[in-house]
């Protein structure tokens, strides 16, 4: 069982190359009670990482030797933890390659140092299961939650198929255990990027929803021609039928 941490004192590994952003950023995550080391050069990261073993990281995308991209392809081969983008390139083609890729979330420079402390501390809370389900608040259930072949434990934020574990990032499981929750409901895009993602504002051609359902069905074993779990609906979002693929 995952050990529950107060994210206020966590591990965090910042990988960014301009020093006044990068000491401006580690000053004030470390105000708030956050441990945080910083790597300048993405050659040096891996070192870095045995060292600090950070609960999150922080990774800046244009670096020099190794790019962040790259960066993050080797981290989440290996680190389960959220990893967060922070770069200066905008536009929802960059943040959909890094959450492809598997990073958590994606934040733009300039950034407000309040919102990243508070973007940080929700991943963290997420991560570590102190935050219950909505399944959980409203109805008061034992926090493992069961379909016939779908298991998930929004307390230890694990998910298993058929009694297989499920390999998910954070912000898949957050994603699967809000469909869980809304079984049965025809969820836009637009509702699941503000209720899931965090997303204030909504860009029709913002494809972040579609790549995190398609990274979602693909863990799940989905045939993308006859998903029986989550189900497109034309012009709306999404449908999780939770009574179909439990009879299938």
């Amino acid at each position: 069982m995952a050990q529950i941490m107060d994210p206020h004192g966590a591990r965090i590994l910042l990988v960014e190359d301009d020093d006044e952003l990068a000491g401006l950023i580690s000053d004030y995550l470390t105000e708030n009670g956050l441990q945080v080391s910083v790597i300048a050069d993405g050659a040096e990261v891996e070192r870095g990482f045995e060292a600090c073993r950070p609960d999150l990281v922080i990774l800046d995308q244009m670096l020099p030797n190794k790019d962040g991209l790259q960066l993050c392809r080797e981290i989440r081969g290996v680190f389960k933890g959220p990893i967060v983008f922070l770069t200066a390139r905008s536009g929802w083609v960059d943040e959909v390659v890094g959450l492809e890729i598997g990073a958590d979330d994606y934040l733009s420079k300039p950034i407000e140092p309040r919102l990243l402390l508070a973007r940080v501390r929700s991943l963290l809370r997420r991560s570590d299961g102190l935050r219950p389900s909505a399944t959980e608040a409203r109805q008061g259930r034992s926090p493992v939650a069961a379909t016939r072949r779908l298991v998930l434990d929004p307390r230890n934020r694990r998910a298993t198929l058929g009694g297989r574990s499920l390999d998910l990032t954070d912000a898949e499981f957050d994603m699967l255990a809000y469909l869980h929750d809304h079984a049965g409901e025809q969820l836009t895009r637009v509702r699941l990027a503000l209720d899931v993602c965090g997303q204030k504002h909504y860009d029709a051609l913002d494809r972040t929803i579609d790549v995190r359902i398609a990274r979602l069905r693909s863990k799940l074993g989905e045939d993308p021609k006859n998903p029986k779990w989550i189900r497109s609906i034309r012009g709306i979002g999404y449908l999780f039928m939770l009574q179909d693929a439990e009879e299938r």
